[in-house]
Order: structure tokens, then sequence, then C-alpha cells
């Protein structure tokens, strides 16, 4: 099932935004992904298009602009106010998508966008 629905993701990987694109190419076993929808590719319609372009992203994203040392954790979330639970998840889901984005930077954009995006009540 996951395979299929990753293959089906293939199709829409030049359109997908910066941070989905870079959580794509990072999940677990990738390389195998990327080979099934190569081997598809070639026994169905024959476009490797969206085959090249994940190869062309994989080796032009630098490891560290694929998976970032966090800019917050949950800890700071609870020194700034917030108490523990499922919303930091959330939070810290759209901190992430800030960073690989490119637009988040730093701890003190992350927690300005945490404060605008998430008031603590």
């Amino acid at each position: 099932m996951a395979l299929v629905q990753h293959h089906m993701r293939f199709g829409q990987i030049r359109l997908m935004k910066q941070s989905t694109l870079k959580k794509f190419l990072r999940l677990p076993k990738f390389e195998e992904h990327l080979d099934l929808h190569r081997m598809d590719c070639q026994s169905s319609h024959g476009d490797l298009s969206s085959y090249w372009f994940a190869q062309q992203q994989l080796a032009a994203i630098p490891p560290d602009k694929m998976r970032p040392a966090p800019l917050l954790t949950g800890y700071d979330l609870i020194a700034a106010g917030y108490p523990p639970g499922p919303r930091f998840k959330e939070i810290l889901s759209a901190v992430e998508d800030g960073q690989l984005e490119g637009w988040l930077q730093s701890k003190e954009e992350a927690m300005t966008l945490v404060a605008r995006e998430f008031p603590l009540s």
C-alpha cells in the first residue's frame, strides 16, 4: 500500500512545495521507491521525466537542507509557556515546513511564527 501511495506521488513531484518535496525525498528507502518508479515508467509509458527530476533534486539539495537541525523543540515550546500535548506536533511541523521552504532561518523567526500562528490562549 505505501509503495503505491509513494508511486502515485511521483506524478506530482514537480508541483510539490519545497517542504513536501524534501520530506518525500527523505522517506525511508526512497531509493527503492525511485527504482520501482523507474521500472514502472519504463514498462508502461517510457516517460522518465519525474524519475530524472527526483534524481536531480537528490543530487542538488545538500543533506543539511534536506534534514536540517530543528529550529525548535518541544522544550522550547514549554519554555515559552505552551502546555505539552498533541498541538506540539502541529506547531513543530509548521516550523519545519517554514525551515524547509527557506523562509525560517533562526529560532527567533520560528518563535515569531509560533506566537502569530499558534497564540497561547
